[in-house]
Order: structure tokens, then sequence, then C-alpha cells
């Protein structure tokens, strides 16, 4: 019997042993509680199978699902540096210049600026305008002859009022600076800068050259004059700044004008050089105040005037020195707008200087747009020399990118089109210039 017990309790230990080690090896091939099973192959890496051998559209065991990778918030387009990218270098430099033209309809020459020099815009005197009827189908041809273009032009005049008008003899004349700054009413100053606006913004004028924000401070000045709103730089800056909200209140972009002072001069740049001994020290107390505010008011296009300041530059008229673009209104006055020339065919450029040097130098020194009122060599001559500087590398990619985005920036701020105009009632425009003058005896 003892030999059947042990033969019994050797089979028992023998089972359990076998047990025992079908227990483990169970185990072994178990994953271990709370570690992850690694990732299976991509599914669909095959046509008929499933990526990890089973029949394909069977799902296979995954691990737990990895989180979402956070969205990259996309970069904000600026369609200003998409037109920018658009264009080419010839095209880039015509934004640089704006134009007069002859005669009162377009013609061939008008249509090559547009055409074979992408001009920016032009600039229109007395001469260009006859009536509102003519007036109007003028701009509304330039804009038709620049619909293939991929910028819209500037269509500017320089309309202040009193003597400095181009307005069409229909409608109503507004004073002159100096009487609005005689009334001290700063609501009057806006009304009549609204006014403007409105009257240039009915023919589809987009820039107007006001207002004048020199002081003058020299009664023999003899191209200001009652241009001025006064002789103190604090009542021009209150009435000129009231003026150019006006004006850009009706979606017409103003210019304030002459920097950095032209009104203690007794040369008229139309005919010579003038020529101003003050330093520094001067102008920030005096000449400055009204351009510092109307910068500080979001000024949007200031003018450099042709004047010598050999305090500041005695080798270049202020509209082509970097001492006064650059250093004095870029850097010290921290001016960010556009800047354009005073007409480079006036007297006190072509009388001393070369055309075409002085318009490179302007752009060099930190200007964008450079006016060439007259003349249609003079005009191609400064667009062929701007294109001979950038091909030269004396104006580089980068300086011309610079200059063009802030004219292209302003066009689209100011929402400029090629879409005709309709046209000013002249009847009601006529009657509000007449309502708001009347309580001031004007």
């Amino acid at each position: 019997m003892d030999g059947i017990h042990t033969q019994h309790r050797k089979r028992n230990l023998w089972m359990i042993a076998c047990l025992l080690l079908a227990l483990l090896l169970i185990g072994g091939c178990s994953p271990r509680q709370g570690a992850a099973e690694p990732p299976s192959p991509s599914a669909g890496a095959g046509h008929g199978t499933a990526g990890n051998g089973n029949p394909q559209g069977e799902t296979a065991p995954s691990g737990p699902a990895a989180p979402e990778a956070p969205e990259t918030p996309e970069a904000p387009t600026d369609p200003t540096a998409e037109l920018l990218a658009q264009m080419s270098t010839e095209e880039k430099i015509g934004q640089l210049v704006l134009v007069g033209m002859d005669g009162t309809q377009p013609d061939d020459a008008t249509r090559s600026l547009i055409e074979e020099y992408h001009v920016g815009g032009f600039i229109f005197y007395k001469d260009n305008i006859q009536d509102a009827k003519q007036a109007l189908e003028l701009f509304n041809g330039l804009k038709a002859a620049n619909h293939n273009e991929k910028v819209p032009l500037f269509l500017s005049v320089d309309e202040e009022g009193g003597r400095v008008s181009r307005m069409p003899e229909e409608l109503a004349k507004l004073p002159a600076a100096r009487k609005i700054g005689n009334t001290g009413s700063e609501e009057f100053a806006g009304q009549i800068g609204g006014l403007l606006g409105r009257e240039l913004a009915s023919f589809g004028l987009n820039l107007d050259f006001a207002p004048v924000l020199d002081v003058n401070s020299n009664p023999d000045n003899p191209v200001i004059g009652d241009r001025a709103f006064g002789t103190k730089p604090e009542i021009v800056s209150k009435m000129g700044i009231a003026v150019m909200k006006g004006i850009r209140e009706q979606g017409v972009i103003p210019v304030v004008k002459h920097f950095p002072g032209h009104g203690d001069t007794s040369v008229d740049s139309h005919l010579g050089l003038p020529v101003v001994e003050h330093d520094l020290t001067r102008l920030r107390k005096l000449e400055l105040v009204p351009f510092k505010q109307a910068i500080q008011e979001g000024a949007d296009v200031v003018m450099i005037a042709h004047l010598l300041m050999p305090k500041l530059d005695p080798d270049h008229p202020a509209s082509f020195s970097k001492a006064v673009i650059n250093d004095l209104l870029r850097q010290e006055l921290g001016y960010e707008g556009t800047i354009i020339s005073d007409d480079m065919t006036m007297g006190a450029v072509v009388e001393h200087y070369d055309i075409r040097d002085a318009a490179v130098k302007f752009v060099q020194a930190g200007g964008n747009i450079v006016l060439v009122g007259h003349d249609e060599e003079k005009e191609k001559q400064v667009l062929q020399a701007l294109r001979d500087a950038v091909s030269s590398g004396g104006i580089s990619a980068e300086m011309l990118d610079e200059r063009v985005y802030n004219v292209l920036k302003l066009k689209e701020k100011y929402a400029l089109t090629n879409e005709a105009a309709p046209g000013p009632d002249t009847k009601r425009l006529n009657r509000d210039i007449g309502n708001i003058l009347k309580p001031y005896g004007l």
C-alpha cells in the first residue's frame, strides 16, 4: 500500500508542477498590467490586408490615442505685401513718381506714362480744367486708361482755397487760409476741410496738396503770404490740423506742406532757390511746431520744400537732403508716413541741379514719391534715372520695396480704385459752402 500511495503522490506532484508551469507560461505571454501595447503598423499599407496582416477592414488593436497636435494659427495675410510681390521692377519704380500732363484729355503721351512707365498718379493744374463736365471726363478717362494696371492712380490737385484753387468755376470759392485763421474757430476750419474734401471726392480726386502748415513769419514772403493760417505756430497748428482732419474725413488724402517750413523766405522757390539760415534750435521753436503736431495727429503725407538750409545741409536742398528727410523728419520727429517732394521742375531745382540726380537722391534720403509736375521729357528722364539707379544698385532692391510698400499701403488705406466718379452735385455743394461761410461774413 505504501508503494501505491507513493506513486499517487508522485503523480499528483507532477500534475501540480505541470499546472504551475502552464500558468507561468500563460502569464509570460500576457501584457503586463498597466503597460501600453506598442502601436500597430499603419492600416492600409497594402490593398489586400491591413498593415498588421489582418484582412482589410478588421480593426487592429491599438494603444491609447495620441493627443492631437495644437493647430498652428495662420499668419495674417498682408494684401499690400502680396501686391508688391506681384509687381515688376518697372511697375514698382512707376509708383515712386507722380506726374503732370498737357491738355484737357488723355493723349498718347499720357497713355505711355501709364502703360509703359506705370506712373503712380497725376497732378492737375488750372490749364487741365475747363469746367466741371470736362474735368470729370478727364479724371474718369485716366482711370479707364489705368484699368489694366495693378495699382490705382493718385489723382491730385493743389486745392487750398483762396488764390490756390484748381476747381472749376461752377463751384463757389473757398477763403484763403489767413481768413480761416483769423476767425480763430477750429470748428470752422474743420468745416472748410470737409468742403475741400467733398469737392475733390465728387470728381474722383483722391489727394489734395493742402493744408499749408508754414508759419508766415516773414511779411515779405513772396510765395506763402495769405496761404498760411497765421504768423504764430500755435494758430497754424490748430487751424491747419483741423483742415487736415476735415479733408481726411471725406476719404481724400491731405498733404501737409512745405516741410521744414517755407514761411521765412524772400525768394519764390518756383523761380529760384531760397536759402534759410535757421538752425535746429530755431526750427524746433517755430517752423517745426505745426508739422510735429500734425504728425502726432496722424498726417498721411508730408511734402518737402525746395529750401537750402546750410545749418542742416550746405550741399543739398531740403527736398533731397538726407539730413532733412531722414535725420530730421524720419528720425527726430518719428514720421513713418509717405514723403513727397515739391515739384522737381521748379526753378529751385532745375536752375541749380540735375533733376535726375535730385530725384534719385530724394529716394535715397528717405522719400517715397517724386513730384514732376511739368514737361513730359523731364518726367521720363526722372523715371529712367530711377530705373538706372535700381539697375546699378544705387537704389537697392530692399530700398525700392520699402519705399513702394509705403505708397501702396497709403493707397490701400484710402481704398483707391479705378471706378468712375459720378460727379458733383454743384447746387448742393454751393448751398452748403454759402451756409458755412455766411456766419463768418466770408
